[in-house]
């Protein structure tokens, strides 16, 4: 009999998940199966349900579900609870617990690239949902300087008052500079567009981008001539592993599940470019 785990999350047909853990469950000899269901908002609590009467083992949660799924779940580990996003579903004799593997995401990608965060003046483009597990690793890096600058101001003031950072106007976003710059919003999702111009990137020393369709968005290719750049799928990465170990307490095949996802990407920016 194989356990099932999936992802959740509206849509979820471009999702890269499945292609990790199934790679990573039949490298392991793992009797599981990892699938893409799609749910809308209305059906979020059935869904939830389900989850116990089908025994689902684990699920990942992608948006615009990571929020309101908390609503539905026994418990909330600690940490998700102070990001407001749970991403990972563990389900251990149908009780439910929600966790938030996105912050390690970000900070395993900087680990691996070999950048510190300590003491470093960070800046962060967004104040959206994703941006918050950003903040938080930030912090848990040892950032001495956190600026996020945003379009809705009051949405950065919320993050200055929940974590401590320095909310700055969008206006001056053409004058930020500091050590590594963060690319947390949608634009250059498959587009060719910047939230800044190359001046502003030319004043940092590593540049981060979540997007990662195309892998090299313009923001990364802008910052390149200047800065060590890191592309959105190695925040991916690094939140699945930490699901898969969440879920089956094996460490994966990580350099296996990176390699299928960049030729998959590279795949879709074919399909993306035609």
């Amino acid at each position: 009999m194989y356990e099932v785990y999936g992802i959740i999350g509206d849509p979820v047909s471009h999702s890269l998940s499945p292609i990790m853990h199934n790679l990573a469950f039949k490298e392991k000899n793992i009797k599981a199966v990892y699938g893409a269901f799609w749910v809308k908002s209305y059906d979020l609590a059935k869904a939830i349900e389900g989850i116990r009467a089908l025994n689902i083992k684990g699920l990942s949660v992608t948006v615009p579900h990571k929020e309101k799924v908390m609503n539905y779940l026994d418990e909330i580990d600690e940490i998700a609870y102070k990001i407001e996003a749970v991403n990972t579903i563990v389900n251990k004799k149908g009780i439910l617990k929600g966790y938030n593997t996105d912050w390690i995401g970000v900070l395993e990608a900087f680990n691996v690239k070999g950048v510190k965060l300590e003491n470093k003046k960070i800046v962060v483009i967004g104040a959206g949902g994703a941006s918050k597990a950003v903040i938080y690793a930030l912090i848990k890096g040892g950032a001495k300087e956190i600026l996020v600058y945003n379009r809705t101001f009051e949405k950065a003031k919320l993050l200055e008052k929940k974590f401590g950072i320095i909310a700055k106007p969008w206006e001056e976003l053409k004058d930020a500079y500091g050590d590594i710059i963060i690319q947390t919003t949608s634009v250059g999702l498959k587009s060719w567009e910047s939230p800044v111009e190359e001046e502003v990137v030319s004043r940092f020393k590593v540049a981060m981008d979540i997007v990662y369709l195309p892998l090299k968005t313009k923001f990364l290719a802008l910052a390149e001539k200047y800065a060590q750049i890191i592309d959105g799928l190695q925040m991916l990465l690094y939140q699945g592993v930490e699901q898969f170990k969440l879920w089956t307490g094996i460490e994966p095949p990580i350099k296996l599940m990176e390699k299928a996802i960049y030729e998959e990407v590279k795949n879709m920016e074919k399909e993306f470019l035609k």
